[in-house]
């Protein structure tokens, strides 16, 4: 008989929120991309076009880590017209020692939505200007504001300009910037949000160029998170092509998923091998080196993150006495 904890999207809420100590767990897990000593197998991915919706699995097995996560994550974009939500999921916890179960995390995609946050945090914290007075966003949904808040643990700022498709979204994104914060946040025209920003977020489900080549300028800092599926794209490829920088969380990942695919559609990076982000982390690959520099980090979301997050979330969730423990 062993014991597996299963906690609920309430419970692991309580004891898992965006800080410090969650992007120290996600750096570790880019650190040990860097070894070649994780064992990450490519992404399930499906797309299932005839209920607007995909489902992605991810996995990583990281040396030093107590457990490894699989995660599946489902959304189905058509939710929300019958009362329910676009994405939910769950985290299943192994002993990376013996393989037996865990933990169930029954989180709904908060984990992931945690742990994306912070990979931002960490490309933020490599990458962009030492300092950042202006950060802006591309987007109004969760994503949008979770990177704004990660962002600011490790390069803090003064104000937020906030774009999205729909203008009630992207001004009650920028109220809640601005109340979570407690600093200026307001809504402005994609263009403005890029040439005013020191550090641009995009978190849109984009299939065309959102952010344009013309708005780029010296000094400035890109991490694009919204492409993780084949035809989604949100920076356009001369945008990539200008830049004195280009990162990727996994390159073979990004090749298939992310701007990096679009790029080399494009002729773009075409026959190279950017660097990865865990590369920049563990010191094995430069990342900017001068403060004029353009850089641009490309998330697709890594197994290794998700592994990273319910690890973190199961010490949490026993040094705070939550969950349910079940035998099997």
């Amino acid at each position: 008989m062993t014991d597996i904890f299963v906690l609920n999207e309430a419970q692991l809420r309580g004891c898992v929120t965006l800080n410090l100590a969650a992007v120290e767990v996600v750096e570790d897990a880019f650190r040990a991309l860097a070894s070649g000593k994780v064992v990450m197998p490519p992404i399930l991915s499906m797309d299932l076009p005839a209920v607007h919706g995909e489902v992605d699995v991810k996995t990583a097995w990281i040396p030093g880590f107590d457990g490894f996560a699989i995660k599946v994550s489902p959304g189905f974009f058509d939710n929300p017209k019958i009362g329910l939500p676009s994405l939910n999921g769950l985290m299943i916890l192994f002993s990376a020692r013996t393989g037996l179960v865990e933990a169930l995390l029954l989180d709904n995609g908060y984990l992931t939505d945690v742990r994306t946050a912070a990979a931002g945090a960490v490309a933020a914290r490599h990458l962009a200007p030492a300092t950042v007075t202006t950060a802006g966003v591309l987007g109004g949904g969760v994503q949008a504001r979770l990177q704004i808040e990660a962002a600011h643990l490790v390069r803090p700022f003064n104000r937020v300009l906030v774009w999205a498709r729909r203008d009630d979204a992207a001004a009650a994104c920028a109220a809640d910037i601005s109340a979570r914060l407690g600093i200026e946040a307001v809504t402005a025209t994609a263009e403005a949000v890029v040439r005013e920003s020191q550090l641009v977020i995009t978190t849109t489900p984009a299939r065309e160029p959102i952010l344009k080549t013309d708005w780029l300028h010296p000094g400035m800092h890109i991490t694009a998170m919204g492409s993780d599926q084949a035809g989604k794209c949100e920076i356009d490829p001369a945008a990539i092509d200008r830049a004195d920088l280009y990162v990727c969380d996994r390159l073979s990942q990004a090749a298939m998923l992310g701007e990096l695919r679009a790029a080399r559609a494009a002729g773009v990076l075409v026959g190279s091998d950017p660097p990865e982000l865990g590369a920049v982390v563990a010191g094995n690959a430069p990342g900017r080196r001068h403060a004029s520099d353009i850089t641009i980090c490309d998330l697709t979301g890594t197994g290794a993150q998700d592994t990273a997050i319910a690890t973190f979330a199961l010490r949490a969730a026993r040094a705070a006495g939550a969950g349910t423990v079940i035998q099997s």
